[in-house]
């Protein structure tokens, strides 16, 4: 079927512009042209009259769990609920996620093992409606680290499927690479240094070696995927950037030696800036202890002050908010944040589509309204320099297909 998207405005990502009347053909699943708006339409082809709205590449989230109990504090909650139920409510919330207009996103781990690939091939058959997902399959961890459901009794084993990543030395990690990815997963997501929300661990303490990470990359690289590194301590930053990873996931801690590892070795940084101001309204009702939200509170002024550093000089920045830790569908809150602390609203807008694509390796079909790529579009009201807008995203599409639209009519 043959579409085409008639807008006031179009955000062209690669050239930072904001291009004005513009009409977008879509022919299957695929953008075919983007004309002048006064261009003829082919004959046969159906019109969608997007008004005054802004036109922009679908958005993308590098950091998600869309498997899992979202906005709780309580890990231990996730054995109170079978694989099943799991997957049942990681319908909404891929739902929540494609129609706040992240039409992309990586998926990087849940407690329970392969729920996320069974989410991610029920989306591309077409049984649940959602964003297209590169999925991570389990974490990769050391067994009491920030990939476990930590603080159980010490006699209480966790099922396999919770501790399907759980690794000691060099070669247990390789073997247990090649099970996530032969389980179906499309990345690796190590955990590299203590979390903020697991109880007992220090965000900033390595977890894993550098022998561990490295063998990790080159595993991975076998099968044609990439590491990313759960990774808050400036050691395990800098670890993780000589060994080759794809992307650092949260980076608090940075540092200059950091980041001159990550310019040097050509490493994205994807840092969840906005989660921490949802956390200070909603951390005490959503059951986050005070160990949790003291470090969370520490880490918080650390993570900004890196990410700002980072920026000017210069480091590859992706968009990924850790979607999961609070409501699904509520990201896009962290555009008008990146600003905040550095960039510019064309730049931000760029981490959360093109650059964001790159890290994920699918910039050529993803990530900018570009002939070939998937019609992959949203719009937003109003003009495009404010992206509050992106909180209201009244149009989505997706490969071709109009998922929701509360703009217009179709002609």
């Amino acid at each position: 079927m043959a579409l085409a998207l008639r807008c006031a405005r179009l955000m062209d990502v690669e050239a930072g512009e904001v291009l004005t009347d513009r009409t977008v053909l879509v022919e299957g699943e695929r953008i075919r042209a983007v004309l002048p708006g006064a261009a003829p339409v082919p004959e046969g082809v159906e019109v969608i009259d997007l008004g005054e709205a802004t036109l922009s590449p679908g958005l993308i989230d590098l950091h998600t769990h869309l498997v899992g109990i979202a906005a709780c504090g309580d890990p231990v909650q996730e054995i109170k609920q079978s694989a099943a139920r799991q997957a049942f409510e990681s319908i909404n919330h891929a739902r929540d996620t494609l129609l706040a207009g992240f039409t992309t996103v990586r998926d990087v781990g849940a407690f329970r093992a392969f729920v996320d690939t069974a989410l991610r091939d029920a989306i591309n058959s077409g049984i649940v409606i959602g964003p297209r997902m590169a999925v991570a399959g389990a974490y990769v961890t050391v067994s009491t680290g920030g990939g476990m459901i930590t603080g159980l009794a010490h006699d209480i084993e966790l099922p396999r499927e919770f501790r399907f990543g759980s690794v000691r030395g060099v070669d247990d990690v390789r073997e247990r690479v090649r099970q996530i990815l032969h389980g179906g997963a499309d990345l690796i997501k190590l955990i590299g240094t203590g979390a903020v929300m697991a109880a007992g661990t220090v965000p900033g303490a390595p977890e894993l070696t550098e022998a561990q990470i490295r063998a990790a990359v080159e595993e991975a690289a076998l099968y044609g995927a990439y590491v990313a590194v759960h990774a808050h301590g400036s050691e395990g930053i800098r670890m993780a950037a000589r060994a080759g990873v794809r992307s650092i996931e949260h980076g608090c801690y940075l540092d200059d030696e950091g980041i001159e590892l990550m310019l040097e070795h050509g490493t994205y940084l994807s840092a969840d800036l906005w989660w921490s101001d949802w956390l200070a309204e909603h951390a005490d009702a959503a059951g986050f202890d005070a160990e949790s939200q003291a470090k969370n509170d520490h880490a918080t002024e650390a993570q900004r002050q890196a990410f700002t550093k980072a920026v000017r000089a210069g480091v590859r920045i992706g968009f990924g908010t850790d979607a999961g830790g609070f409501p699904h569908g509520m990201q896009a809150r962290q555009l008008t944040t990146l600003c905040t602390y550095g960039m510019t609203p064309a730049q931000a807008l760029r981490t959360a589509t093109l650059t964001s694509a790159e890290c994920m390796g699918w910039e050529d079909r993803v990530g900018s309204i570009t002939p070939g790529k998937y019609a992959d579009l949203i719009a937003v009201p109003g003009t495009s320099g404010d992206l509050s807008a992106f909180t209201d995203v009244r149009f989505v599409m997706k490969g071709g297909q109009v998922v929701k639209n509360d703009l217009t009519a179709r002609g």
